[in-house]
């Protein structure tokens, strides 16, 4: 029986003190047959020097160098080049356990209705570690908030159909709206149970620089003018700044004919 192949997206911006760990933890992955697609997204650091290195001597490895366009245009861009069945999509200072990949493609190869396969994490730094507390998965929540982080298995061919990741989006959490479009219609989505995605805690992590109130207001109203059909059907009106709160206030505020 011949395997599938998974390509691993690594979209790289001045994560060199990183990128190789994080392409070692890739290569050290129990399955094959596997490629790694690492797109350097315009760093200025020695990332590309790094990347070169690696791809000389990992024949698994293609690099692929565009100007700096954001995380969303390099995996895309990764994505475009893949030739795999199924995407990983790895950021260039996270990691991955040697038996993620292995499990998760048994359980979409054995499970057409499967979309997204993902698993446990930890959140992690040079002096420590902790669990990443994610909320099950449901659409209902997925409206409210998003519980898959980027690491997470998918066919190409549905990453296709939705247009990939929307490069529009630059408040940040384009991953969110990424699962948003992937599985509002429909799809299951399985969490593998053991830790397999360990996410690097760094000074200048994505999360913080997009935790503002301006930068969340801004991405709640992209995701209403993109996806204010699934926000009625599951939250009864429009995502709200007090996301919990969507719901009811929706509810009341149709109730005394507000909305």
């Amino acid at each position: 029986m011949i395997r599938p192949l998974i390509s691993i997206i690594i979209p790289c911006y001045n994560q060199g003190k990183y990128l190789e760990e994080t392409v070692k933890s890739a290569l050290a992955s129990s399955y094959r047959p596997l490629e790694i697609v690492l797109v350097n997204d315009g760093s200025t650091d020695n990332s590309m020097e790094i990347a070169k290195k690696l791809e000389v001597n990992h024949p698994e490895i293609q690099v692929i160098a565009q100007p700096n366009g954001g995380v969303a245009k390099a995996r895309n861009n990764g994505i475009a080049h893949a030739k795999g069945k199924y995407i990983l999509p790895l950021d260039g200072d996270d990691l991955i356990a040697e038996n993620y990949i292995q499990d998760a493609i048994e359980t979409l190869e054995s499970n057409p209705e499967v979309k997204v396969v993902y698993c446990q994490a930890v959140k992690f730094n040079e002096q420590s570690q902790k669990p990443w507390k994610l909320k099950p998965f449901s659409r209902h929540q997925l409206a409210k908030d998003n519980m898959i982080f980027v690491a997470a298995l998918f066919r190409k061919s549905d990453a296709e159909a939705v247009g990939g990741f929307s490069e529009d989006m630059k408040m940040g959490r384009e991953d969110w709206e990424f699962w948003i479009k992937m599985l509002k219609n429909g799809g299951e989505v399985i969490q593998l149970p053991f830790v397999g995605f360990l996410y690097r805690l760094t000074p200048t992590s994505k999360r913080k620089k997009t935790g503002t109130n301006q930068k969340k207001r801004e991405r709640i109203a992209y995701l209403n003018a993109k996806h204010l059909d699934f926000f009625e059907r599951e939250l009864n009106g429009p995502l709200r700044f007090q996301r919990t709160w969507s719901k009811p206030y929706n509810t009341l505020l149709k109730l005394i004919g507000k909305l």
